[in-house]
């Protein structure tokens, strides 16, 4: 497999699902995913179009996705970390603010994820990494900040009132803190640049943040969980597992680490 794999399925997605973006989808759960979460039909449409591309590659491969849970391809192989809309809840609510993001191990620890891929279904955008080859935004290479200033603080919080007493000393202390809704476009931008600090204070499963984690490191960041530990060997299934806090370069990450 190759990245440009990953992205004639971004293709695919974008012409599938983009299309019709700038409108509330269909609000109505179809169940619940092998993840935990209601699953509405464009986290289906997406799933469908992500492993049939999958599929068309005719190689080994274990999908890990939110919806489908595991399901092996040719007897299994490499692990494929699906999240096939992260952010369906702005996609349901018509917030345009949603992708999807694939990330590709060599084992089964976030650790060996050694290829990601994430794509903005609102505006085609595509941002991919390559273990060593560096991380890229519509094939330019990108970098995260490199003073130490807070100018923007993401964060994600399911449920406000208990998560947002948790990071509320690092939020006083931004220019500007966005909730967005979308962890793996929080983790691209952060990569991109555009965002000093993303965190995210209650577990989070291996698949919402496994594309961003490798984007994040290609591009010259930090990323752990909110006590400062690596997440590197946490398990890439469907449990949750680690928070997340993500920085730009180390001053960040130790000026965040000592507010929270």
């Amino acid at each position: 497999m190759e990245i440009q794999d990953l992205r004639g399925i971004g293709k695919r997605l974008f012409a599938g699902i983009g299309r019709t973006r700038l409108r509330p989808f269909e609000s109505v759960s179809i169940g619940k995913g092998a993840g935990g979460d209601k699953t509405f039909p464009i986290d289906k449409q997406a799933e469908d179009i992500i492993i049939a591309g999958l599929e068309s590659l005719n190689e080994p491969l274990s999908i890990v996705s939110e919806e489908a849970g595991i399901k092996e391809i040719k007897g299994g192989g490499a692990r494929v970390l699906i999240d096939p809309i992260d952010g369906s809840k702005n996609a349901i609510s018509g917030v345009p603010f949603y992708c999807s993001s694939i990330a590709v191990a060599d084992g089964n620890r976030v650790g060996n994820v050694f290829m990601s891929y994430v794509i903005n279904l609102l505006t085609g955008d595509e941002f991919w990494a390559e273990r060593g080859k560096g991380a890229y935004f519509n094939g330019i290479r990108i970098a995260t900040q490199k003073d130490d200033i807070f100018y923007f603080i993401a964060y994600e919080a399911q449920i406000p009132k208990r998560d947002i007493p948790i990071i509320t000393k690092l939020l006083g202390e931004a220019r500007r803190a966005r909730c967005f809704g979308s962890m793996a476009l929080d983790l691209a931008y952060l990569a991109y640049g555009s965002v000093s600090v993303f965190v995210m204070p209650e577990p989070s499963r291996s698949f919402d943040y496994a594309g961003g984690w490798l984007l994040v490191k290609e591009a010259g960041g930090i990323i752990t969980d909110t006590k400062g530990n690596s997440i590197d060997d946490e398990e890439t299934g469907l449990g949750r597992g680690a928070t997340i806090l993500a920085s730009g370069n180390a001053g960040l990450h130790d000026k965040a680490l000592k507010l929270l």
